[in-house]
């Protein structure tokens, strides 16, 4: 049996922010122009802005207590049509966004009009629907949002 190899992942850019509000603006748009020319769609690259920006804000919030002492790591890198945005904090073990496996409630919206869910917990649901593929891993205190978006096709059904 022959395998293909894969290229190995390409880092086209690796940055700190300070964790304060407001700053995840910046990685998104360090990202989109890091991301420029590498074949994604205006609507395509809106989303993982979006995304960019949801997992940046966790980050800041939740991960590093907003606290501007500890950076957010952000780094960028390509492997053959994959874009992979890497997001860190140093939320460890007990980071509130790692209720994303599959215990954790969907958001509804008419549950959260009617205040039988919190108002918050939608950053998850929306990075996981902007994005190809949303990883999350922790090691020690690092605590790491992986998000996967394809250059050479529709995802999510979007229409090329």
């Amino acid at each position: 049996m022959t395998q293909v190899a894969r290229p190995a992942p390409r880092r086209l850019d690796a940055f700190e922010l300070p964790s304060e509000p407001g700053n995840e603006r910046l990685a998104l748009a360090r990202v989109a122009e890091t991301v420029q020319g590498l074949g994604l769609s205006d609507a395509r690259l809106e989303k993982l802005k979006t995304a960019v920006a949801e997992a940046t804000m966790n980050a800041i919030e939740h991960g590093n207590g907003n606290r501007a002492e500890i950076p957010v790591e952000v780094e960028v890198t390509q492997q053959g049509d994959e874009i992979v945005v890497a997001i860190s904090d140093q939320g460890g073990e007990a980071h509130p966004s790692d209720s994303s496996d599959s215990d954790a409630e969907e958001p509804d919206l008419l549950k959260k009009l009617d205040g039988a869910q919190s108002p918050r917990g939608w950053g998850l649901f929306l990075i996981r629907n902007m994005v190809d593929a949303m990883d999350i891993t922790t090691n020690g205190q690092r605590h790491t949002i992986w998000l996967t978006v394809r250059t050479g096709g529709a995802a999510h059904g979007e229409h090329v």
